[in-house]
């Protein structure tokens, strides 16, 4: 045991040095598109039959769009157009305005849901390539018949943040009605005081998470990294399409800004985020999911002058080397993926297996920026 010891301590300080010379080394934009390829190109060819346009299947194209843009790849937009067309470029399909709710659901009653809006982004994407009104017809019905209600807390969970946000700006660029932009603001103030923790600098997933009536197992606040990953990638992916004299525009890029650096101080060594940010014994381990979110929004502001510091480039390109190194298996399958749910559980094991439509979604989003990145 004594001689083994040296070299037990010789082989872990190898490790760290290669774990910090594989993030010090170059990313070329050709090698990350090769990655993306094989990624993409995976997840389809085992995923050939067009799906629902549940939120999390709609999250998948909305990084599978990003990853068309980035690859030119004819296959991937067929891929997304198949899916919109197979779901009659609809979320929720209930055509009675009287029954349309915005609570939790799953059923064609729940038109106002996040989750059945986040094929929107999608829509509004494919319209852009090859405009035609019957792409976003639904959804200028359903967001138009929205923003006419008095109502304003629409937003009452943080993934909503992601799936709806989006949507809003991208349909003001293509109809220019400033309603969208109002209510963007009205919208997000809400779920802001809701879920903000001003002390933190983080979301919390929802009401039911706020600190301190919930805790956790170790007293600490709990601040799910999926969720705080939801925001944070909403966020970069609507403040460019916020016009430059929109008179709110500062507080969703002072939001971007603060969650950031709250981020980064999170942060695994390996370069993962865990499930619970600031407590991870709560959920120890790698998880994908969250970190793709985290990866995706730190380049984005790094490509977008939004994050300047060297720390957020460190900060990014740990997260891609565990992104890669990790979390993407020798097939193509992205493993590590904490399946659906809404918080951080105490006891559940993820493994390389572990892969979610949604998760492969984030990670191409992450990927697609780290091409932008890429020298």
């Amino acid at each position: 045991m004594i001689l083994n010891r040296p070299i037990s301590i010789l082989l872990f300080f190898i490790s760290l040095v290669a774990v910090a010379s594989a993030q010090q080394r170059p990313v070329s934009k050709n090698e990350v598109i090769n990655i993306i390829k094989k990624v993409n190109n995976y997840w389809q060819n085992t995923h050939t039959q067009p799906t629902s346009a549940s939120w999390d299947e709609a999250a998948y194209h909305t990084g599978n769009i990003e990853a068309y843009k980035i690859t030119g790849m004819e296959a991937y937009r067929k891929y997304s157009e198949e899916w919109a067309a197979n779901n009659q470029w609809k979320g929720a399909k209930s055509d009675d305005t009287s029954k349309w709710k915005y609570t939790y659901g799953e059923t064609d009653d729940y038109v106002l849901f996040g989750d059945w809006q986040v094929c929107f982004q999608v829509y509004c994407d494919l319209y852009k390539l090859a405009p035609d009104n019957m792409k976003i017809a639904r959804a200028l019905q359903v967001m138009e018949y929205q923003m006419s209600t008095p109502n304003k807390d629409y937003w009452w969970w943080v993934d909503g943040l992601y799936m709806v946000m989006p949507v809003m700006t991208k349909l003001y660029k293509i109809t220019q009605n400033p309603l969208y932009l109002e209510k963007l603001y009205d919208y997000f103030v809400y779920a802001d005081s809701l879920m903000f923790d001003s002390e933190a600098k983080l979301y919390y997933r929802d009401a039911r998470y706020v600190f301190p009536p919930h805790k956790t197992i170790n007293g600490k606040k709990d601040f799910w990294a999926r969720g705080d990953g939801w925001v944070f990638a909403g966020l970069a992916r609507i403040i460019n399409d916020l016009p430059k004299n929109y008179k709110h525009k500062a507080l969703f890029i002072s939001r971007f800004k603060q969650l950031a650096q709250s981020i980064i101080n999170c942060q695994q060594k390996e370069g993962y985020w865990t499930r619970s940010l600031i407590d991870p014994q709560q959920a120890p381990g790698y998880e994908t999911s969250g970190t793709a979110f985290f990866t995706f929004g730190l380049l984005w502001g790094i490509n977008n002058g939004y994050l300047k510091d060297k720390k957020y480039t460190s900060s990014a390109l740990k997260g891609w080397n565990y992104l890669t190194r990790v979390a993407l298996q020798p097939s193509g399958k992205i493993g590590y993926v904490q399946p659906i749910g809404d918080k951080a559980i105490a006891g559940q094991v993820l493994n390389e297996n572990s892969t979610s439509n949604f998760g492969v979604g984030a990670f191409l989003l992450a990927a697609s920026e780290m091409v932008k990145f890429a020298k």
